[in-house]
C-alpha cells in the first residue's frame, strides 16, 4: 500500500469528520421542542430558577457562541453535561457501550460467519432447492422489521413459553453467587436480542454473497480454471470466494461501524441497556448534548469503518490502489 494512497484516504476521513461536527451541532437544534420544557416540569418553578438552568448549560449564548464553545470543548474532550443525567456526556455513553459492544459484537460475529456460507452455497447451488430455500428465508428476513419480530419472539419465547427473560441484561434482585451464575444470566438475557438481529444480519450478508458470487462464477477466468482441472472446492475458495468479497467487505464495514449506536428498536423492546436506548432516551427528553455525543460518536465509527473498508480493499484487490 503506498503513503499517497493512505494519505488521500486520511485528508478525507478528518475533512469529513469536520463537516460531521458542524452537521452534528445544527441537526439538533433544528429539533422541534425546547429542552428547557423537560428540564422545568415544576408547575411551581420559579422564572429567576429557569433562568439559572438556562445559564448553567449555556442556553443563554448566542448560537454562534454556543458553535465556538462545542467546538473548544471536544478538543478537550468534553461533550457536555446530560440534560436529563445531570452527568458529564462522556461518562454516561461510557456506561452504555458495553452492553452494546456485547450485543452488537455477538450478533456480527455469528452473522457475518453464517450468511457468508449460506450465500456461497446458494450461488453454488444456483437454481436448485437449496439456492430457492436460502433466498427465500434471506428474503423474508431481510424485509421483517425488527421491532416485529423482537415483539414476535417476546410473545413466543418469554411470554408464553417463557423459555428467556423478557428484557434486561441481568435479573433485577437477583443475587449472583458466582460469575458463572452472573455469566449464565447475562446469556439468557442476551440471547433473544441477539437472535433477533442474527437474522436480520443474515439476510443482509447472504443475500449480498449470492448475488456477486453468481455474478464471478460465469467469469472467464473461473472457466479456465475449471477447463484446467482444477477441483470445484479449489476454484471456489481460490478463485471466486476471495473476488466476492470487496462488497461483502463494505456491507461488514458499515454494520461494524453502526454497532456504536446500537440497535434502537432492539435495544427498546428488550430494554437493552445500549446505546440505542440512550438515545432513544435522549431524544424522547431533547437531551442535545447527549445526543451530539451519540451522534458523533456514531458517525466517527462509520467513517472509520470505511477507512478500514478502503484499506482492506487494497489488499482484497490490488488492483484499487492504482
Amino acid at each position: 500500500m503506498s503513503i499517497k494512497y493512505l494519505l488521500k484516504r486520511l485528508i478525507y476521513v478528518v475533512i469529513t469528520i469536520f463537516f460531521v461536527i458542524v452537521f452534528n451541532y445544527a441537526l439538533f437544534r433544528l429539533l422541534p421542542g425546547d429542552p428547557l420544557t423537560m428540564l422545568t416540569r415544576n408547575p411551581k418553578i420559579s422564572a429567576e430558577s429557569i433562568e439559572s438552568i438556562r445559564r448553567l448549560f449555556g442556553l443563554d449564548l448566542p448560537w454562534y457562541k454556543q458553535f465556538f464553545v462545542y467546538i473548544s470543548n471536544l478538543f478537550h474532550g468534553e461533550l457536555g453535561i446530560s440534560f436529563s443525567f445531570k452527568a458529564p456526556v462522556t461518562k454516561v455513553i461510557a456506561t452504555r457501550i458495553g452492553p452494546t459492544l456485547a450485543l452488537l459484537l455477538t450478533s456480527e460475529v455469528f452473522a457475518i460467519i453464517i450468511g457468508l456460507v449460506l450465500g456461497t452455497v446458494a450461488a453454488w447451488k444456483r437454481g436448485k432447492k437449496a439456492d430457492l430455500g436460502i433466498m427465500g428465508f434471506s428474503l423474508v428476513m431481510y424485509s421483517m422489521p425488527t421491532f416485529w419480530l423482537g415483539m414476535l419472539m417476546v410473545v413466543i419465547f418469554s411470554v408464553q413459553l417463557r423459555f428467556f427473560p423478557i428484557s434486561g441484561m441481568l435479573t433485577p434482585g437477583f443475587n449472583h453467587a458466582s460469575i458463572g451464575m452472573a455469566f449464565y444470566d447475562f446469556a439468557r438475557h442476551l440471547i433473544l436480542p441477539c437472535l433477533v438481529l442474527v437474522l436480520n444480519y443474515i439476510a443482509e450478508y447472504a443475500i449480498t454473497m449470492r448475488n456477486t458470487l453468481t455474478d464471478i462464477l460465469s467469469e472467464d477466468y473461473i472457466l479456465t480454471a475449471k477447463a484446467k482441472g482444477f477441483p470445484d472446492r479449489y476454484v471456489l475458495r481460490k478463485h471466486a470466494f476471495p473476488n466476492a468479497l470487496l462488497p461483502v467487505t463494505t456491507l461488514v464495514m458499515m454494520n461494524l461501524g453502526f454497532v456504536v449506536a446500537g440497535a434502537i428498536q432492539v435495544e427498546t423492546i428488550f430494554s437493552w441497556p445500549g446505546l440505542g436506548r440512550l438515545m432513544y432516551e435522549a431524544i424522547y427528553a431533547r437531551d442535545y448534548p447527549l445526543l451530539q455525543g451519540v451522534f458523533l460518536l456514531t458517525t466517527i465509527f462509520v467513517i472509520l469503518a470505511n477507512f478500514l473498508a478502503d484499506i482492506t480493499y487494497v489488499y482484497l484487490d490490488p488492483r484499487i490502489k492504482y
